[in-house]
Formats: C-alpha cells, structure tokens, sequence
C-alpha cells in the first residue's frame, strides 16, 4: 500500500467542517493525478461516508450503481432490489438519511454531466429547500478545472450554495522529498525537476536506482503510463490538442515571450494568445511578470513558463523524439533527456530557493518579513530572487547558482550591480543580499551577505 503524504492542511480543512455539524457543500478540484481521490479516501478511513465514482457511462447505469452501493451503506435490501430510477429519487433518499451526519462523496462528477446535464439544477432545488437544513456533508469532486470552475461560476445553478473549496495543487518540492528517502539532496532536485509534485508521477519513481534508470524504465518504456500521460490529460481537457503540443513543446525548448512562441509555431498572434490563456487557465503555464511590476496584466514584460515540471520535461526531451522511441533508439533519447534536465535545473533550483525563503520567513529567521518574492528582469539584465516589504520598503536580492564551482565574491558584486537597476523606492529602501550556492562559497564572502548552500535547504525541509 502507497504512503500518503501530507495534505494536512486539506485534511484538518474538511475534518473542522464535518465536526461542524453544519450542512455543508464542499467542491475539490484540481489537475488530474495531484491526489484529490487520495486525499478524500484518507479523510473515510477516519469517517462513515458514502463514496461514489463517476463513470462515461449512461444515467441509468450510474444509478443502478449508486443505488448498490448506497443499500449496501444503509442494508437497505429493498433500495438494492429497486434501484433508482432518477437523480431526484437518489437525493430525496439522502435527504431522508441526513437527519444524522452523513458524508456523501461523488468523485469525477464531470463524468456525471455528460450523461445528466440537469444534474446541478436537480441539486440546487434539493439543497435550497431540503437539504441545507439537514446535517448532509456532500463533497462534489472533479479533474476537469474548466468545469468545476464553471461549475463554482455565476452562471451555474450551483452558483452561491457551495460552503467552500478546496483546490488540490501539486506537491511542494519539500513535500515531494518524503517519496525518495534513499536519494540525496541533489538527486532530490533532479526528480523533482523531472517530475514535479504531482503525487502519481512521483510514485512511479523508485529511489533504489538512479535518476536515469529512472527515465529510462519509467518515463521511455512505452508500457509505462508516464510516456504519454500528458497527452491524454490534454486530449481529455481540450478539443484541439495538437496546437497545444506545438505551443507547450515550443515553451518547453525556451521559448518564453509571446513573439518568440508565435514565430516559433507559425500560429497567428490571435490564436497563439488564446491557446496560452487556455493553458493558464488549466493550470499547465503560468505568465510570470517581474516582481516589481504594479500592474501585471498590462505590462508587456510578461514571460511564460510551464507550470508543471513534468509536461516541460515531457514536452522538451520525449514529445520531440517520439519517431526515435518507436525505432529503438533508446540511448540517443535519453542523453537528450539528461541534456535536458542539466539546462532546466537551474530554473527549478531557483523555485525550490524560493520555496526555501517562504519556509523561514514564516519563521522570522530573515531580517525583515517579506510579502511578495519573485524573479526580476529588465532587458538583458535579471535577479532570480527578489523579495519584497513595502509597508518597511525593505528589500532582499538573491541569487542563485547550480554550478560545480563555488560562489565568490565578484557574484556578490555583479548582484549589487544589478540591484542598481530595480526601480522601486530607490531614495529610501533598505536593501539586503543572499546567494545559494549547489557548490559551496569561498572564504571571502564570509559574513558580508546571507548564505545556503544545499545543506540549508535540506535541514529546513526535512525539519
């Protein structure tokens, strides 16, 4: 049986809300494989509950199937003889149950709309005159963002009566540490940098051989699901997927500006910009903005990444070179995986260095509390770190650097060079410094600025 990591918050969420007593319509989503069901399954190892899986399957088959498995909850050898023969004939039996605290789970619920597209209007009429007033705690849980964010949305017949929500994200690399314990801080950041936090791709991953054993057993294989999970997650998401391959395989290979990813996909602007708000809005990108900007969705300055480390891993060394799996040339695309990894974790290292500071800044281990942190650039010119107090216009610059070569002072200069140019409270600003270093620093840099190195990193994550 797989470990389950984490998710207190999430779980201390919904086990405060069920002692509550309160009738409660609680809605989780988020991208598929980040541990939605996991999460509720662990939460009914603890509670009674009903729990109910959605299926593309027609509405009188998943009422014959809800029906069996809510008698067998109840041993109710009648209801299991006579199944259900309409949505409201299953709510008005909960209603009839819900007089003492019942959980009802229903899992993948966008699978139930394809077949039963009344079904959020049914619910309403059930929760705003019957229901609300029992003590029922139905969670209604999806994959499909779109929809269960439509589903949140003012157009939605579901619109005002959830009590909360939770969105499931992917795992923090201080999480994602807990699935390798054999592997050491470095071999720590490759897996993370291949895999993200996503908890079923990081369960594929054995920490008892290397990373690029890993790659090629779990990732290459053509009978492992890793080598073309992120083509069915966007097919089930997307109508047009093939555009989408272009744009992400294009971001992927280092193109990050809207201009550069139009000519580099040979798709007008128009569509371009809307393919990539798609992609925003499934939480597969992101449009990064230098921390500094006051107004971020009007700047032109804004870059996009890919927000998901394993779709830029996939999209960057294994979508390219598919034709040459299929023709056996395993080794050729795996040195280009591993010629990958080696140009993107620095990229990676930086978001785990700012994972690193969120960490001790909750600790007050800084010298000021900062509010906002995020990379900086202008022109030719960029801070990877920058975090900021405006209340105390107080300021940290941070760099950081995976190199085999120890960090000295001429990097701490060239920082304070660049500091120069961040235009904000230039007159009356406090300013301060850090450096991470993979390698270490030399003797010179002692007690002029802040400094972690991977030990740092490791001891606060582990902690």
């Amino acid at each position: 049986m797989e470990k389950f990591i984490n998710r207190k918050y999430e779980l201390g969420v919904l086990e405060e809300r069920f002692l509550s007593e309160r009738s409660e319509m609680i809605i989780i989503y988020g991208r598929r494989r980040v541990g939605k069901t996991e999460l509720i399954q662990k939460f009914l190892t603890n509670v009674s509950g009903i729990y109910l899986l959605g299926r593309e399957e027609s509405e009188f088959d998943q009422l014959r199937r809800f029906s069996s498995i809510i008698a067998s909850h109840f041993n109710d050898d009648v209801l299991l003889k006579n199944h259900f023969r309409s949505w409201d004939a299953l709510f008005e039996y909960i209603n009839r149950e819900s007089e003492k605290r019942l959980m009802l789970v229903i899992d993948e619920f966008p699978y139930l709309l394809k077949s039963s597209s009344a079904l959020p209007s049914i619910i309403q009429d059930y929760w705003d005159n019957k229901l609300r007033y029992k003590k029922l705690f139905l969670v209604l849980c999806g994959s499909s963002i779109g929809m269960m964010e439509n589903l949140m949305g003012y157009t939605s017949p579901l619109y005002g009566r959830r009590t909360g929500q939770l969105l499931i994200k992917p795992f923090r690399f201080k999480d994602t540490m807990k699935f390798f314990p054999h592997y050491d801080i470095k071999e720590k950041i490759q897996a993370y940098t291949i895999l993200g936090g996503t908890a079923a791709y990081l369960s594929q991953f054995s920490d008892s051989i290397c990373i690029k054993e890993n790659i090629k057993c779990k990732i290459l294989r053509k009978d492992n699901f890793l080598f073309m999970d992120p083509v069915f997650i966007l097919r089930e998401e997307l109508d047009e997927p093939r555009y989408y391959f272009s744009i992400l395989k294009s971001i992927a290979n280092g193109n990050t500006k809207l201009g550069n990813i139009v000519n580099d996909v040979g798709l007008p602007k128009g569509i371009v910009g809307k393919y990539l708000s798609v992609l925003i809005d499934l939480h597969i990108i992101e449009r990064e903005v230098p921390v500094t900007e006051f107004h971020p969705q009007k700047t032109r300055k804004g870059l996009y990444k890919i927000k998901d480390n394993f779709f830029r891993f996939w999209f960057g060394s294994v979508y390219p070179y598919l034709e040459s799996i299929e023709q056996g040339n395993m080794d050729f695309v795996l040195d280009k995986a591993v010629n990958f990894i080696e140009r993107v974790i620095p990229f990676t290292y930086e978001d785990i260095c700012r994972e690193f500071l969120v960490e001790i800044n909750q600790k007050n281990t800084l010298p000021f509390l900062f509010f906002r942190a995020g990379r900086w650039w202008d022109g030719g010119n960029e801070i990877d770190i920058v975090a900021l107090n405006e209340e105390t216009k107080e300021i940290l610059f941070c760099e950081c650097k995976w190199t085999e070569k120890k960090v000295g002072l001429k990097i701490l200069n060239e920082l304070k060079e660049k500091a120069k140019l961040v235009q904000w409270h230039n007159q009356d600003r406090k300013e301060y410094f850090a450096l991470f270093s993979k390698s270490g620093f030399e003797a010179d840099l002692k007690d002029k600025v802040l400094l972690f190195d991977l030990n740092d990193l490791s001891e606060e994550f582990e902690k």
